[in-house]
């Protein structure tokens, strides 16, 4: 049995140290709470964040003008917006320039272009932008510094595999300590916990390079930990039925779409949307953020593929797309263009539609950040029922740190260690170190893979029905009976990842119920058996969660 080697006491305890779990862990520390970090990797370079980003949406008065709902409505149509309660947007936009602020002055370039901040990317003509352009190529370096400074603790190599709940709401965490190769457990008693985990990567076969799952655009680290956690011990998901699809060069899978300054074109030369016919660093194209599907359109009709173009961009402008490129973290990518000699001005790329994850789908939360467990907090892309993505974490994690810290301290059990759960889950990670011989985590992961790309297709051109559906839960049923008995770990970074395949199967397990009882077609989610989108439907979001081993599903009103 691995032996739990430490007890820690803490205030607050934060899982992940990305952007939202950083900013709620300095916002929870500076209103006075003892706080503690609980980070998989390094939070220097950890998340969707590692490596930086360059576009923060953002409200600010001096030019969007005092009419914050033309703001709102903007956030509504954009990509980010189709899973949004209102009524949490509007308190983000009205936070979003305090959180800008802070940024800056804690070191990140938020105005790199002269003295007021500048918004282009993502953009219509003629309507406003939201999106700040910024440089976040350190940020994650400077936000860890302003996490300590405030007086966090970070305990990094420390994924938590757990959460701890007791009748009065969350109890605190079970963490796994992979500092060195001999695994061991570390609890965290808390009465508060924010989960800031991430996306849900690697559910499906990876778009670019099917068997090679971590050739993604995200986080490949991040596998829907906080969705499967706080799942298990009974808190609200919403949404999880939407899965979403990004885009970027075919076969090297980057996200940052936005950064590239030109025109999307068919083989032909004819432009893919009708937004602009000039790209510029102010306005680009805007056509994959409304068809999102377009670069998988075009292959399946043979009109493909679909390029982006850059030969009318200026110098200048080509110069401010690469050092856009550095601060939205794509450094990889701009090596592997220089090496092999791609200029965008001369040769066009291919871009593709990227394989499904989750993101912006998951707990529900309140506007104060609380989940339906109370001291459960959430912020980040885990989040289903608001996204605003590197912002979104930043400011709703900032809010979940300040309401944290001043929620009702109780005191925790101090026996919470020899509880019944805890035990049972110690118990049920040590069997995969015990165990000689068995299967590897990847080949559970290529197979949790193929069960949700044949049975929960996400689109375009794929579909989703009863029967598939049904189906795919008795597999992936099956698969986990076979992964319990057969999966094995010879050191605390295999069993890190044979525990990640676990939570994957929950994250399946919630998206196929949200899937079944959603009987209509929509976005991704398309229902051969309900072909029609229900306008009923329209402002109703699916909530569910799991009670006494039961799978309950529940309709509400967005939240207005």
């Amino acid at each position: 049995m691995i032996s739990i080697n430490k007890v820690i006491n803490t205030d607050v305890v934060v899982v992940g140290g990305g952007i939202a779990g950083l900013c709620a862990a300095i916002a929870a520390a500076e209103n006075g709470a003892k706080t503690l970090v609980l980070e998989k990797a390094n939070s220097k370079r950890s998340g969707s964040g590692a490596t930086g980003n360059d576009h923060f949406l953002c409200y600010y008065p001096a030019k969007h003008g005092n009419d914050i709902s033309v703001i709102l409505q903007e956030l509504l149509d954009s990509l980010v917006g189709l899973c949004h309660d209102p009524k949490l947007s509007l308190v983000f936009l009205n936070r979003t320039l305090e959180v800008v602020q802070k940024w800056e002055q804690w070191g990140i370039n938020m105005k790199p272009f002269g003295d007021d901040y500048e918004f282009m990317g993502h953009a219509y003509p003629g309507r406003p932008r939201i999106w700040l352009k910024y440089d976040g190529h350190n940020q994650k370096e400077l936000l860890t510094r302003q996490a300590i400074k405030a007086g966090a603790q970070i305990l990094n190599y420390h994924p938590a595999v757990d959460l701890i709940r007791d009748e009065a709401g969350i109890a605190g965490v079970l963490a796994l300590d992979t500092s060195s190769l001999e695994p061991s457990f570390t609890l965290i008693k808390a009465s508060r916990v924010i989960l800031s985990t991430g996306t849900a990567n690697r559910l499906y076969p990876a778009a670019g390079s099917p068997g090679w799952p971590f050739n993604t655009a995200f986080c490949p680290a991040c596998t829907g930990a906080a969705q499967a956690q706080a799942w298990r011990i009974g808190a609200t998901m919403v949404n999880m039925e939407f899965p979403n699809r990004h885009a970027g060069p075919k076969f090297f899978a980057r996200a940052g779409k936005s950064t590239w300054i030109g025109l999307y074109r068919r083989p032909t030369g004819d432009l893919l949307g009708p937004f602009v016919d000039k790209a510029t660093r102010e306005v680009g194209d805007i056509t994959c953020d409304v068809w999102n599907s377009a670069y998988t359109d075009v292959l399946m009709d043979g009109s493909g593929p679909a390029y982006i173009d850059c030969s009318q961009t200026s110098r200048e402008d080509l110069e401010f797309m690469r050092e856009g490129m550095i601060s939205e973290g794509l450094t990889g990518l701009l090596n592997y263009m220089d090496e092999k000699e791609i200029d965008p001005a001369r040769h066009a790329v291919e871009f593709m539609q990227y394989e499904p994850h989750i993101i912006g789908r998951g707990l529900q939360i309140d506007e104060h950040a609380e989940t339906s467990i109370p001291g459960l907090y959430a912020a980040g892309d885990m989040v289903g029922n608001f996204r605003g993505d590197i912002a979104g974490a930043a400011v709703y994690g900032w809010i979940a740190g300040e309401h944290a810290a001043t929620h009702n301290q109780r005191d925790i059990a101090a026996d919470m260690e020899q509880s019944p759960w805890v035990q049972e889950r110690v118990a049920f990670y040590s069997q995969f170190m015990e165990r000689d011989h068995g299967a590897h985590w990847k080949e559970a992961n290529l197979a949790l893979q193929q069960i949700m790309n044949d049975y929960a297709a996400a689109g375009p051109h794929r579909v989703r029905s009863a029967s598939l559906l049904k189906a795919g839960l008795k597999y992936l049923a099956d698969l986990r009976t076979y992964a319990e008995k057969e999966l094995f770990a010879t050191n605390a970074h295999l069993l890190m990842r044979t525990i990640e395949i676990f939570d994957l199967m929950d994250n399946a397990c919630i998206l196929m119920h949200s899937a079944l009882e959603r009987k209509e077609s929509r976005g991704m989610h398309q229902r051969v058996d309900f072909p029609f989108t229900n306008p009923l439907l329209a402002n109703k979001f699916l909530m569910v969660r799991q009670e006494n081993g039961h799978v309950i599903t529940e309709w509400r009103q967005r939240w207005h």
